[in-house]
């Protein structure tokens, strides 16, 4: 469900399951995580890619496909210590971890944590008809998957908080004015192709460099960030508001939410 190739120094890392929109199941999580191990360890990596296959880049994860299994929960958000990245945080946080510039090439839905895997890439260039939504609210979570960290780099805190908090979808062109994407075209494969014939034409190193300074420079309270999500989205898992606020979302109407615990 995930495919890796290499093209002249180039990794091209496809979520590759188009019939349900490259929705996330778990096993896409494990392979994702592998893939990104691998290239850390691949000198011969220059730039990474990532897309979707078919239409769209990912339409967020796969809720009854993670959900059939409950260990499958307890995988994606098991970590040793509070401030460690758990399986979920690893695959958006990971692009970072790459030495390599890494683009984020987006067609039709980029929703959820397809959302938050594309906030992990360095650049996300994006067709003009994508559109854009973190979703985790319509079902009483909250983003628990590390696009926190880099998010307070790309977006005023205000709109942060908005557009996690209406779940609904933005445009490409209301992406680019809040700051989540770094360019918008007709052709996302030409315009792919001519970042990378500019970045490669930069040395490795000096690639490398710019990218951990820069990096520093928005550097951020990683592990508390990393903590508060998990610890946060463990509560509301255990809420009754969230199971109220999941069958609103499948369109129950008559929905009163408890009072709130204490935060």
């Amino acid at each position: 469900m995930i495919k890796l190739e290499k093209q002249q120094g180039i990794a091209i890392v496809t979520l590759s399951r188009a019939q349900k929109q490259n929705a996330l199941s778990f096993a896409m999580f494990v392979e994702l995580n592998k893939i990104i191990k691998k290239l850390k360890k691949d000198r011969s990596i220059r730039a990474v890619v990532l897309k979707g296959d078919g239409d769209h880049f990912c339409a967020g994860l796969d809720i009854a496909a993670v959900m059939a299994s409950p260990l499958n929960i307890i995988k994606l958000l098991f970590k040793w210590l509070p401030g460690n990245k758990n399986l979920a945080q690893r695959v958006v946080l990971g692009w970072q971890s790459l030495s390599v510039p890494v683009i984020a090439q987006i067609n039709g839905n980029c929703l959820g944590g397809g959302l938050q895997i594309a906030l992990g890439a360095d650049y996300r260039i994006v067709h003009h008809d994508a559109q854009f939504a973190i979703m985790e609210a319509r079902w009483g979570l909250c983003p628990d998957m590390g696009a926190n960290v880099v998010m307070s780099g790309l977006v005023k805190r205000d709109q942060a908080l908005w557009l996690a908090s209406h779940a609904d979808p933005i445009s490409a062109l209301q992406a680019k004015e809040l700051g989540l994407v770094t360019q918008v075209t007709d052709d996302t494969e030409a315009a792919t192709q001519k970042m990378l014939e500019i970045l490669l034409a930069r040395s490795p190193d000096t690639l490398a460099a710019i990218k951990r300074v820069t990096q520093q420079s928005y550097k951020t309270q990683q592990r508390n960030i990393l903590a508060k999500e998990t610890f946060s989205q463990i509560r509301l898992l255990l809420s009754p508001n969230t199971k109220k606020a999941i069958a609103k979302a499948k369109g129950k109407t008559d929905i009163h939410y408890a009072n709130p615990k204490r935060w």
